[in-house]
C-alpha cells in the first residue's frame, strides 16, 4: 500500500476516564464500569456520560471553553492528549505540517439559551426582532447545524495550532471509519507525513435521544447486556478520540516513539438486508487476512447494541472467533455507543492494549468468544457495524509484532 504508517500518539476522553490506567481499572471489573452508567438524568434513556475532567489542561483559555459545547470540548481535549503524546503539541514547525481529518455529528443546541428565549417570547411585542437579537447575542458557533463538522475541525485547528490541510466527515459510524481510512491512505501514499485523526460524540443531547427513540432503537429503562438486547437496544456514550498517524520515516527522523503500526482500514456499506452486513464483513476480513498473524490477535467490536444487527455481528464474530480462536470484546457494554467516535474509541483502546501487551477481561458472559487472553497481544482487529449502515474493519499491530 506504500509507506509504513505508525500511530505515535493517542487520546481518549471516555466515560471511564482519560488515561489507559483509568480505562483498564474500570474495564477490569463489571461493577466499576456499570457504576459509570447514568440511568436518571435522561430517563427513560440510560447513557454513559463523560464526567468531570480537567478541560483547562488542553483548552486553557476560558473564552475558548465557553465558546464550545460538550462535543467540541471532548474533541479538543482528546486531540490535545494525542498531540501531547506524539510530541507535537506546541511545536509550531511540526504543527504546520500536521493535517487534520475529523468526524463529527450535526448541530449541538444550547438548551439553556433555548429555554430563555422560549420563556420570553410571550412577553415581547415583536417576536421576530427579539428572536434575531437573542440569536445574534447568544448563539454559539456550535449551533450552525449542518456546519458543525467543519467548525469542530476548525476549533481544534485554532486551539492547537494544527495548520495543515483539513478534511471533515459526517455520517454516524461510517464517518469515523472513513476518517481513519482516508488519513491512512493519504499518509501511505506520501500525500502528507503527519495526520491528526479523530472524532467526538456527546450522549447528553435530548434531541438525539428523541430522534433515535422515534426510530425505535433506543434502550429504555433498565440496562441490559450488549449482545442480546432487543431491537431498541442502543445505549449512547460520550467520547472524544484522536490518534496521530505518521509515516515511519518521518517519525524516525524526529525521534518519535511508535505506539503501534496501522496496517489497514476497510470500509463499505450495504442496504442491510438480512445477512448482507456479514457478507461485507467477510470480504473485508478476507482482504485483511494476509496481514494477520495467528496466535496473538484479539477483536474489539464496535457492536452498537441494536438488536438485529448486533445479533448478526455476534454470529459472524462467533464463527470467526471459533475458527481462529480469537477473544472478542464488545466495548459498548462498558462505554456506550459513541456513533462517529465509536471506531476511533476502539482504535485507541486497541493501541493501548498493544502497548500493554494484554487484553482486558470479557465484559459480558455472552461475548462471541469469552476466552481470556493469556499470551502477549500482537495484533487487534477493530470492527464497526453501524446501527443503520456502514461496515468497517481495521488492523493494528505492535511494532515488534
Amino acid at each position: 500500500m506504500g509507506r509504513e504508517v505508525w500511530i505515535t500518539g493517542y487520546g481518549l476522553l471516555s466515560p471511564l476516564g482519560d488515561t489507559p490506567a483509568q480505562w483498564w481499572d474500570a474495564l477490569a471489573a463489571p461493577e466499576r464500569w456499570r457504576g459509570k452508567l447514568d440511568a436518571e438524568t435522561y430517563a427513560p434513556f440510560p447513557i454513559h456520560p463523560v464526567r468531570d475532567y480537567p478541560l483547562e489542561r488542553q483548552v486553557p483559555k476560558p473564552g475558548d471553553q465557553r465558546a464550545m459545547g460538550p462535543l467540541m470540548q471532548y474533541g479538543a481535549y482528546a486531540a490535545g492528549l494525542a498531540l501531547d503524546m506524539a510530541g507535537i503539541k506546541g511545536n509550531q514547525e511540526l504543527l504546520q505540517q500536521t493535517h487534520l481529518v475529523a468526524a463529527s455529528p450535526g448541530g449541538e443546541r444550547d438548551w439553556d439559551l433555548d429555554r430563555q428565549i422560549l420563556a420570553k417570547l410571550d412577553e415581547v411585542n415583536d417576536r421576530g426582532a427579539f428572536l434575531n437579537q437573542q440569536l445574534s447575542d447568544g448563539l454559539r458557533p456550535t449551533l450552525f447545524l449542518s456546519q458543525l463538522p467543519n467548525l469542530f475541525a476548525g476549533n481544534i485547528s485554532i486551539i492547537h495550532g494544527v495548520a495543515g490541510s483539513s478534511r471533515t466527515f459526517m455520517g454516524e459510524e461510517a464517518a469515523g471509519v472513513d476518517a481513519v481510512r482516508v488519513a491512512l491512505r493519504r499518509c501511505a501514499a506520501g500525500q502528507g507525513d503527519i495526520f491528526l485523526v479523530g472524532a467526538a460524540y456527546s450522549a447528553m443531547r435530548p434531541d438525539l435521544h428523541q430522534q433515535y427513540h422515534a426510530g425505535g432503537i433506543m434502550l429504555t429503562d433498565s440496562w441490559q447486556p450488549l449482545w442480546h438486547r432487543p431491537e431498541a437496544g442502543l445505549v449512547l456514550g460520550s467520547s472524544g478520540a484522536f490518534v496521530v498517524i505518521e509515516a515511519r520515516e518521518r517519525a524516525e527522523q524526529r525521534g518519535a516513539k511508535p505506539r503501534a503500526r496501522l496496517v489497514a482500514i476497510e470500509s463499505d456499506r450495504t442496504a442491510r438486508k438480512p445477512g448482507a452486513a456479514a457478507k461485507i464483513a467477510e470480504a473485508e476480513l478476507a482482504r485483511l487476512t494476509p496481514h494477520i498473524k495467528p496466535g496473538a490477535l484479539a477483536v474489539l467490536s464496535g457492536a452498537s447494541g441494536r438488536g438485529s444487527i448486533t445479533a448478526e455481528e455476534r454470529e459472524f464474530l462467533a464463527g470467526v472467533a471459533g475458527d481462529m480462536g480469537l477473544p472478542v470484546r464488545g466495548t459498548a457494554a462498558a462505554l456506550g455507543h459513541a456513533m462517529e467516535s465509536a471506531f476511533l474509541q476502539n482504535l485507541v483502546l486497541a493501541v493501548a492494549a498493544l502497548e500493554l501487551g494484554r487484553l482486558f477481561p470479557p465484559l459480558d458472559p455472552s461475548e462471541p468468544l469469552e476466552a481470556e487472553f493469556t499470551g502477549r497481544l500482537g495484533q487487534v482487529l477493530v470492527t464497526s457495524w453501524g446501527h443503520l449502515k456502514g461496515e468497517g474493519m481495521g488492523l493494528v499491530e505492535a511494532i515488534d509484532g
